[in-house]
């Protein structure tokens, strides 16, 4: 992309200040047409924040904007859709009762004589603009028996209808497979083709280096540079990012043949999700679970923790049967679950750190009245506050806005104390920068140092082989084999696709 494409964005010294944070440095940012500039940084680093101020959500306290070269003022919303800012947000705000064409045009619905929505008009509208994405998709279908990627395709229909010029995506492949992050990839194309300006926000590194034309790195709230994607390497865009090098070193397996097995599955099964699985792990021990979208992981985790108890099976702990039909059962035995969407089954949201970190465990600080005894509980927050080096600027803070990686931690906290030692992460990673990442990794290793028993469930083959002693592959609700942690990425995906001729041990 040549430096003669128009400039639709410019950001200059942008300045927002709240309660005790200074979120944005003087921070600078520009958007050609028809390029896709990726935004990168840890979580915290700003990107939000400046992204709301360029699409009304936020005034910011110093700096200006400029769209097409004129200054301009964005006291809202409703000011950036006007002059064609669309931002797709990594939660999708659809209403699942509506249908697609009544979610395209809420608000602004077509009308008759006498104010009755045209619908057929609703409905020719839409199906315009999906036609112009080259995506088949019906107006009337209701957006709840969409797949989350065509709703991703809704949302960008939405924004496309405001004739948006700059569109903002928000880690807008977080749930996608391989496959529709493909599909996606294709409308970005055409959009950047058509001279839409589009600031991508990823975490994810292939993905930056396959789709971006420019990378903007922000560190701390501040403007740290920007680089040509295709020209600089991910170790270098890392490092602007984390202000250090981080080592992409490998698990070192220890040798657990004389370790006790923690945990014993035998011939689990659930409906049509779970066939018959049998595995077992050990103390010390890290088991990752691989397999392709839809192979059945979650649901694995979720029946041995009671989430969605199997219909068939035994599951024994520390060589004793246990009956786990419902959480408390399974936290009874031991056992702990970090979701994959820790924001719903993880997180009391609305609740601070220090009662988070006592969720699971909140008994052991309540008196037979029911008063909770605060200072001991203050003293246990601020242990793991310090031990997991959770950001936050007290145990006070409301967990909702904390990072992701270290609201990752506060829920790992909350099993520790609570004294799980056999401990299930769910995509312990997702929608967290690498920085928080590496720390992740580090903290689940030193639990398996001291002696927990971890199943890590991952989506990115890079964190499965990094963890993992052993790797679990699952394909369609059956485990199709086990192999050692050094395995190669084409085993993996031999088993996680049932191709035969392949030794599991």
């Amino acid at each position: 992309m040549g430096l003669a494409m128009p400039e639709l964005v410019r950001m200059e010294g942008i300045d927002k200040h709240f309660p005790g944070v200074h979120a944005l440095k003087s921070v600078s940012f520009d958007l050609r047409a028809g390029e896709v500039h990726a935004l990168m940084g840890e979580n915290g680093a700003g990107k939000s924040t400046l992204m709301k101020c360029l699409s009304g959500v936020y005034q910011p306290d110093g700096g200006r904007i400029l769209i097409d070269g004129a200054e301009v003022s964005l006291p809202s919303p409703k000011a950036a859709q006007d002059l064609g800012i669309g931002i797709i947000h990594q939660e999708l705000a659809l209403m699942a009762d509506l249908n697609v064409a009544q979610n395209i045009w809420i608000g602004r619905e077509p009308r008759l004589t006498f104010g009755r929505i045209d619908e057929r008009r609703q409905n020719a509208d839409a199906a315009a603009i999906f036609q112009g994405m080259n995506v088949a998709m019906d107006p009337r279908a209701p957006v709840s028996s969409l797949t989350i990627a065509r709703q991703q395709m809704v949302e960008i229909a939405k924004a496309l209808s405001y004739r948006s010029r700059v569109l903002i995506m928000d880690e807008p492949t977080a749930a996608l497979n391989d496959s529709e992050i493909a599909e996606l990839f294709t409308i970005i194309r055409k959009l950047r083709a058509e001279g839409v300006g589009i600031i991508y926000i990823s975490h994810k590194m292939d993905e930056i280096k396959r789709i971006s034309d420019r990378v903007t790195v922000m560190r701390d709230g501040a403007y740290v540079g920007t680089v040509e994607a295709a020209e600089t390497p991910i170790s270098r865009i890392i490092s602007m990012m984390v202000g250090r090098e981080l080592s992409d070193e490998t698990v070192t397996v220890p040798d657990l043949s004389a370790a006790e097995t923690a945990l014993e599955v035998r011939h689990l099964s659930r409906g049509r999700e779970l066939k018959d699985i049998s595995f077992a792990l050990k103390k010390g021990e890290v088991l990752g679970f691989a397999g392709l979208m839809g192979a059945g992981r979650t649901e694995l985790a979720r029946a041995i923790f009671g989430a969605e108890p199997p219909d068939h099976g035994e599951i024994i702990v520390h060589g004793q049967h246990v009956t786990i039909r419902t959480p408390s059962d399974a936290v009874a035995a031991g056992i702990g679950y970090l979701s994959e969407d820790r924001k719903h089954y993880g997180l009391a949201l609305g609740m601070d750190v220090r009662a988070n970190i006592a969720l699971a465990s909140m008994e052991r600080y309540t008196d037979r009245l029911g008063r909770i005894d605060e200072p001991r509980l203050r003293d246990i927050a601020r242990d793991y506050i310090a031990s997991l080096k959770i950001r936050t600027p007290h145990d006070r803070q409301e967990v909702r806005l904390l990072s992701g990686g270290n609201q990752q931690k506060v829920v790992i906290a909350k099993w520790l104390l609570r004294d799980c030692d056999i401990l299930i992460f769910d995509e312990p990673t997702r929608g967290i920068d690498v920085g928080a990442k590496a720390e992740i990794y580090r903290l689940l290793g030193d639990l398996a140092a001291e002696g927990k028993a971890i199943i890590v469930i991952s989506s990115e083959l890079p964190e499965i082989l990094r963890l993992s002693h052993r790797i679990a592959v699952m394909c369609e609700g059956r485990l199709t084999g086990i192999l050692p942690g050094g395995a190669g990425q084409e085993e993996i995906m031999a088993l996680a696709t049932e191709r035969e001729g392949m030794t599991v041990q």
